[in-house]
């Protein structure tokens, strides 16, 4: 979602940009709701929004595999690839939206007035609970340690979201994956991540009881991860007047 009004658009400023996908596993449902949430509250009137367009560069594919969807497929495309295992090498005829996609981020990494910082590709989980992300593992330890602020920040922004089920892997199965593929081709100010959402359930921070998951649950979700890059940009000064709560 280009914003022509935002600040960081004047001629010669460098662009910040937070690339969103989701649904690449048609069955997964969930996550086209939390995505829904995030675009849903980018261009609302809420002051929070406001900033984050006036600083940031939000371009989102809410859809990966339309076709897989369409014909109800829980995780392959129509042509039967699991579109989120092709990302090295997808093909324009084969994977049309995931090469398509794939290009622009790369357009978009080769343009020196464009710094790509995050990449979120978002899912929903079928056995675990509570919203979590997976994240990559660095050699350099200071990246591996600068990976993890988003997530703790989200963390403290949304109660369903747990830090402790977030891990940070580099499972060979995962290797065709965005969030691997993306992690090892863009620069180290990039982070990337499979932010993830549990098909059922989530359990509140210091209880055991089991909280289950609605539309507006998940679109809820998506508001804070949303309004979580005002604290990792530390843009809370910038918001007009008493901050208004999240919109229902």
């Amino acid at each position: 979602l280009p914003f022509s009004a935002a600040a960081n658009l004047r001629p010669g400023a460098e662009q910040k940009v937070v690339f969103i996908t989701a649904r690449v596993h048609p069955g997964e449902t969930p996550s086209s709701f939390v995505c829904q949430g995030i675009i849903d509250f980018l261009v609302s009137h809420h002051p929070v929004a406001k900033v984050l367009r006036d600083h940031l560069v939000f371009k989102i594919a809410p859809m990966l595999n339309p076709d897989g969807v369409y014909l109800g497929n829980y995780r392959c495309s129509l042509m039967g690839f699991d579109l989120n295992r092709h990302w090295a090498n997808p093909s324009p005829w084969a994977h049309p939206t995931l090469h398509g996609v794939k290009e622009l981020i790369i357009d978009m990494y080769n343009n020196p007035k464009i710094n790509l910082e995050f990449y979120i590709d978002i899912h929903a989980h079928s056995t675990m609970m509570n919203g979590f992300m997976y994240g990559n593992i660095f050699e350099d330890e200071e990246r591996f340690q600068r990976q993890a602020v988003f997530p703790k920040l989200l963390c403290q922004n949304a109660e369903d979201f747990s830090y402790s089920s977030t891990s940070f892997n580099r499972d060979a199965v995962k290797a065709g994956t965005g969030r691997r593929f993306l992690g090892g081709l863009l620069n180290d100010t990039s982070y990337c991540y499979t932010l993830e959402v549990s098909f059922y359930s989530y359990i509140l921070g210091g209880t055991t009881s089991a909280v289950p998951y609605t539309e507006e649950a998940y679109m809820k979700l998506g508001r804070n991860v949303a309004r979580t890059f005002l604290d990792y940009y530390r843009l809370n000064s910038l918001v007009e007047g008493p901050l208004a709560p999240v919109p229902k």
